[in-house]
């Protein structure tokens, strides 16, 4: 399992699928566990009773059905799906139609979902996710890609409020894949994910949702940067050194 794990974190994302779906054949007895722990590329779903669309994964799945936050049903029609409480539901409302200004503010356009449930410890669990299609075919966009995408989860665990105050720990994944080629560029393909952690102990009294936006907003801000330093910053330099521009060359190589 330990190597199973080590192999996904390695595999570029838009191969995830696939690998994943061949680990599950040689390790049929972790399947669950693999499932679980293994972050693979958003899908998306249209809610047709609400005309809008909304993000799969396991967090908001039930037996071979997903439910929507939308309508909060689930599709395909599942009768005895798991529901969270009125009060979380109420929650989850209003966490999904601030989540969209977010979304709309720091990505201009792409699909979130927020999910939320109860868990084991008198708090609860929330997942944020974000999905941002960047290629040249998707709506709204620059069209400066062949092919991009962006999906971004976000898991906080909520402990119980404590004399005013609660725990919180985020867990957020940040897988990204990108694809040009075109005569200036030529074709280049750049994918990989990133995962960071944070724990906090905040106040309540602002409300949960202001809390859980917050290290939300923090989060991004590390992982775009993180991204930016590691996997952009790594490649021009390769780039840079491996075929530097025609004034360096000349500087480097004199001619004889």
């Amino acid at each position: 399992m330990e190597a199973a794990m080590g192999l996904m974190r390695r595999m570029p994302p838009k191969h995830s699928e696939t690998a994943l779906s061949a680990l599950l054949s040689l390790l049929p007895h972790h399947s669950s566990d693999l499932l679980s722990q293994v972050d693979q590329p958003l899908q998306v779903l249209c809610d047709v009773e609400c005309g809008k669309e909304f993000i799969l994964c396991e967090y908001n799945r039930d037996a071979d059905s997903y439910r929507s936050p939308w309508s909060s049903k689930y599709h395909p029609p599942l009768e005895d799906g798991v529901q969270p409480s009125s009060e979380l539901r109420k929650l989850e409302i209003e966490a999904n139609e601030t989540f969209a200004i977010y979304r709309d503010q720091y990505y201009e356009g792409g699909i979130s979902s927020v999910y939320i449930w109860e868990d084991d410890n008198e708090g609860f669990v929330a997942c944020f996710l974000i999905k941002k299609d960047g290629s040249k075919t998707a709506q709204g966009r620059r069209g400066y890609l062949e092919e991009g995408a962006w999906d971004a989860i976000h898991v906080i665990e909520v402990g119980p409020d404590e004399d005013g105050r609660a725990h919180y720990c985020l867990i957020s994944t940040v897988m990204l894949s990108l694809t040009t080629n075109n005569e200036s560029s030529g074709t280049f393909s750049l994918s990989g994910s990133i995962r960071r952690q944070m724990a906090m102990d905040l106040q309540v009294a602002d409300g949960h949702l202001c809390n859980m936006g917050r290290m939300i907003e923090e989060m991004e801000s590390k992982l775009r940067n993180s991204l930016d330093q590691v996997y952009f910053g790594k490649t021009k330099e390769m780039v840079c050194t491996l075929r530097p521009p025609a004034e360096v060359a000349h500087m480097r190589i004199p001619d004889s």
